[in-house]
């Protein structure tokens, strides 16, 4: 890895740390966090295109495991960022279909633009709300598929999946 990339795997590796320690801000009923939680996720939507516009997608090749999975992150949080989650989503279709990154992200990635979109996602990985103390997808387009769906993507069953969510 050259030093230049070295230093953008080390600065995406730093921005999924700073995702993740900030990531409870983002339901907290306190509207400064709230705002401090889409001001640096939208921070980070604007690195990401600026990486995608330079690099392509930031594959495992390019930048190494950790990095890569920190991309992914911060393309999954852009949720005020619908240009940036559609344009990563088709640049990890991609690379997916060349071999070079995971179908399990790529399913999760999409599945959150599809619902961000409106629309009903596929896998069940992104998750409406809590009823009857039990975590609820959003809608998905064959719910007596879902699991087997996950299954050719490599995602747990969606109970197993649930399972880990703290509980309500």
């Amino acid at each position: 890895m050259t030093h230049d990339l070295a230093v953008l795997a080390a600065e995406l590796i730093s921005m999924a740390e700073a995702d993740h320690h900030s990531a409870p801000r983002a339901n907290s009923p306190d509207p400064v966090d709230q705002l401090a939680w889409r001001r640096l996720t939208a921070r980070h939507g604007d690195r990401l295109g600026e990486i995608m516009d330079e690099y392509g997608w930031p594959t495992a090749a390019l930048v190494g495991e950790e990095a890569a999975r920190a991309a992914w992150l911060i393309a999954q949080h852009a949720d005020r960022q619908l240009d940036v989650q559609r344009r990563a989503l088709r640049l990890m279709e991609q690379v997916v279909a060349e071999g070079t990154a995971g179908r399990r992200e790529l399913a999760f990635l999409r599945d959150r633009v599809l619902v961000n979109d409106g629309r009903e996602q596929i896998y069940g990985t992104q998750i409406a709300g809590i009823k009857d103390g039990s975590p609820v997808p959003w809608p998905c387009r064959d719910p007596e598929r879902m699991d087997a769906l996950r299954a050719e993507v490599g995602i747990e069953p969606f109970a197993e999946y649930v399972a880990k969510f703290p509980a309500a």
